[in-house]
Formats: C-alpha cells, sequence, structure tokens
C-alpha cells in the first residue's frame, strides 16, 4: 500500500509539474502576444492597416519575422486581435465603475476615468477601430458586435443616471455617440508624453460629463 501511496504521489507531483510548467508558458506566451498587440496598435494608428507591415511590427519588438508568426498568422488576424483587445479594455473598465456603485453619473465618470487610465497608461496603446472594413467577415462581425454591446452598455449608463436623477435627460445614443467617439480618438493624438497622459486622465471625464449632470438647482 505504501509503494502504491507513493507512487501515486510521485505521478501526482510529475503532473501537478506539467500542469504548472503548462501555465507558465502559456502565461509567457500571452505575455509576449499582449506586447506584439501594443505593438501593432502603435503602427496601426500612426501608419493604417495598409501602410504597417508585420515586419514593421517586428522591428520595433526586435523579433525576427519568423517569430513574429509563433504569435499570428498573418495581418489580418493581428489587426483582429488588436480590435478585440480594445473591446475587452473598455469592457473591463465599464464593469469596473459599475461594481462599484454610485449614481449613474459617478459610474459614468468613473468608467471614462479608467478607461482613459488604460488608454494612456502601460496598458496602452490601444487601437483605434478604423480599419474594420480590412477584417474578414466573421471577424468583423464579431468586432462589430463586440462595440455594439459596449455601446449599449454604456447608454444603460446613462439611462440609469437619467432614473436616478444624476442626469439630465437626453438622447442617449447620440449622446453616447458623441462621448464615446471622443474616447476611441485618443490613441490618434496622444503619442506618449507622461504630462499629456496625467491631464488627460484627470480633465477628459469632467470634461466630456460636465454637461451630463443635472441641474439640481
Amino acid at each position: 500500500m505504501k509503494q502504491i501511496s507513493s507512487a501515486k504521489c510521485a505521478f501526482g507531483a510529475r503532473e501537478n509539474g506539467h500542469i504548472m510548467a503548462r501555465n507558465s508558458d502559456e502565461t509567457r506566451f500571452q505575455q509576449q502576444r499582449d506586447r506584439v498587440l501594443k505593438a501593432a496598435a502603435h503602427c496601426f494608428n500612426r501608419k493604417g492597416y495598409s501602410g504597417t507591415s508585420l515586419k514593421d511590427v517586428a522591428d520595433m519588438l526586435g523579433l525576427t519575422d519568423p517569430a513574429l508568426y509563433y504569435y499570428v498568422r498573418n495581418k489580418e488576424e493581428l489587426v483582429y486581435l488588436c480590435y478585440v483587445r480594445a473591446a475587452d479594455v473598455g469592457r473591463e473598465a465599464m464593469y469596473r465603475a459599475i461594481a462599484e456603485g454610485g449614481s449613474g453619473l459617478e459610474q459614468v465618470r468613473r468608467y471614462l476615468r479608467y478607461h482613459i487610465e488604460i488608454m494612456v497608461g502601460e496598458q496602452g496603446p490601444i487601437a483605434i477601430m478604423s480599419e474594420i472594413p480590412s477584417l474578414k467577415p466573421e471577424h468583423r462581425d464579431e468586432v462589430l458586435e463586440l462595440s455594439r454591446r459596449h455601446s449599449l452598455d454604456f447608454e444603460k449608463l446613462l439611462e440609469r443616471g437619467i432614473a436616478d436623477g444624476s442626469i439630465q435627460t437626453c438622447d442617449v445614443r447620440m449622446t453616447g455617440n458623441a462621448i464615446m467617439g471622443s474616447i476611441n480618438w485618443i490613441p490618434k493624438w496622444y503619442h506618449g508624453d507622461d504630462a499629456i497622459a496625467q491631464k488627460t486622465v484627470a480633465e477628459f471625464p469632467e470634461i466630456l460629463s460636465c454637461g451630463l449632470a443635472a441641474n439640481t438647482g
């Protein structure tokens, strides 16, 4: 019995070691691919889809072309993954703001701050979704659906604020489009200056939301 138990322990140790090594490999892969997506976002935001090559991204990272193909199969997939990452960032900022509660207006302002902090912080840059027509149909449909859901979630935040009296009555669709359009364009003009990043995080949420507040006077 002791021999069997020892064998089981040894097998379990080898199995756990294999799982830990596999998880470690997956983590390293995800970290490196995230670096690839940041570099690609930088290139796409400045040079567009047609003006960016995979070699541009590889050179920025100090990788060989074959090494880059370990993380993405082609440029179309690279654009697609950049856009999925952009959608993930927005969703995480939104859910974090909602989870912390407060009035609709407070949640809107927190969401704006959290989203902008990511865009101009260490997790940036985030790709501007301006090259959606370059995606193949299934990728295009997925990205458009992610964008649509995010817009609807933001409109619900506005409606929540109208219902609780913190946001004045407005056309939530038009208001949401105006605010989201302003946020999504930040990567086009922000180029890594720390002072500009701090001012953007400090001032943009207030600028974009100041017209929302209900007149309680």
